[in-house]
């Protein structure tokens, strides 16, 4: 018997604040440590993100927002005049091939080494709590090196750090900045008691700990408008040596100030690779989704049903990760129910063009097959 496609949503366009979007396959942002040494994005990087513009949206792999948020070899940054120029022309690749495309603004606070950062400085942290935690160095794999406290001025700097990196983008041609305040970085460890100890303004209570994060998407709204604004959270996550006993009412707050401000939405890290989401976890992210009321992306683990079901529940899009790295025409493949190409393991980080942008699409393995058939 011949099963029906699947009626789905995935495919329509739509509209994220001031971003159009023509479907709701988004990619997720994926770390690839193929950066320049200084930064700069890497010349191949046009090539890998233009083959993946029938994405309904890019969000790129993180991108720190000065030398200080750095947390790993090879990351690009986007807080200086070369890096937005060698942006600009991802972007203009991009938007030539109908893409869309929103940078994530990174700082990884405490998850950092002393040689990743300026003049071997320390990293820093809503407190000085060491992460039981590794980062990658030039000398290969390195246990996190111990933070120091942000005191009122830094935290200011910090989020001067934001709104320049934001403005950068918007020049750089990008449709908007996604605020990455999930998987253990700096601005989730202020939302955490585990990582937040502090009693200034800025700790104790779940409002005082999530102040940064609003400060933050506060003042990168007055700079380029809360419709190009989005954030990234992750409410049951424990990556970078995190915890978050109190995610249901942290994240019930934060979800209730970002729905206030209408941001162009809200990206949510649902599951983590590995690690199957538990019957609690579940309940608590189902009732925090249904508690917002902005546009809602969904990403952790989803096929073309599961994300079919969860739009139909009421979520805006879906990102997928994994999957784009090695179909970077996944939209055609979904859209077609075809074959996806597997990851290959050993190309993930580092490294040249093998396994970044030599992943082949449908069409392509079809001409190679009646090539050889010829």
């Amino acid at each position: 018997m011949k099963v029906p496609p699947i009626m789905t949503k995935l495919f329509e366009n739509g509209s994220l604040g001031d971003i159009q979007v023509k479907n709701r396959v988004f990619m997720a942002p994926l770390t690839r440590n193929r950066a320049h040494g200084d930064g700069t994005p890497h010349e191949m990087a046009v090539k890998y993100y233009t083959q993946r513009a029938s994405a309904g949206l890019i969000v790129t792999e993180g991108a720190q927002i000065s030398p200080e948020g750095q947390g790993y070899i090879n990351t690009p940054g986007i807080y200086n005049e070369k890096q937005k120029q060698a942006w600009a022309k991802i972007n203009r690749s991009v938007h030539a091939e109908g893409g869309k495309m929103v940078v994530q603004l990174w700082h990884v606070g405490r998850i950092s080494h002393n040689s990743l950062l300026p003049e071997g400085s320390q990293p820093v942290a809503p407190s000085a709590i060491q992460a039981t935690a590794d980062t990658f160095t030039d000398k290969g794999v390195e246990n996190a090196s111990p933070p120091k406290a942000l005191d009122s001025d830094s935290i200011k700097g910090v989020i001067a750090d934001y709104v320049q990196a934001s403005r950068l983008a918007i020049e750089a041609g990008f449709d908007g900045v996604e605020v990455h305040a999930a998987n253990g970085y700096l601005l989730n460890q202020f939302i955490s008691a585990h990582t937040n100890v502090r009693e200034d303004e800025y700790g104790g209570s779940p409002e005082n700990r999530a102040r940064l994060l609003l400060e933050v998407v506060d003042a990168i709204a007055a700079e380029v408008g809360i419709g190009r604004v989005g954030v990234r959270v992750s409410p049951t996550g424990t990556f970078n040596d995190f915890a978050d006993l109190d995610a249901a009412e942290n994240y019930r707050h934060i979800y209730k100030e970002l729905g206030n401000r209408n941001l162009a939405y809200l990206h949510v890290v649902e599951s983590f690779p590995g690690h199957p989401v538990s019957a609690s976890e579940e309940k608590l992210l189902s009732k925090l989704r249904r508690g917002f009321s902005g546009n809602y992306i969904a990403n952790g683990n989803y096929d073309k049903a599961s994300a079919s079901e969860i739009l139909e529940k009421g979520s805006f899009a879906v990102s997928f990760g994994r999957p784009y790295i090695a179909n970077p025409d996944l939209v055609e493949r979904l859209r077609g129910d075809a074959k996806l190409n597997e990851v290959d393991e050993a190309t993930l980080y580092g490294g040249d063009e093998k396994g970044y942008s030599d992943y082949p699409t449908r069409d392509e393995i079809y001409l190679r097959t009646l090539a050889e058939v010829l």
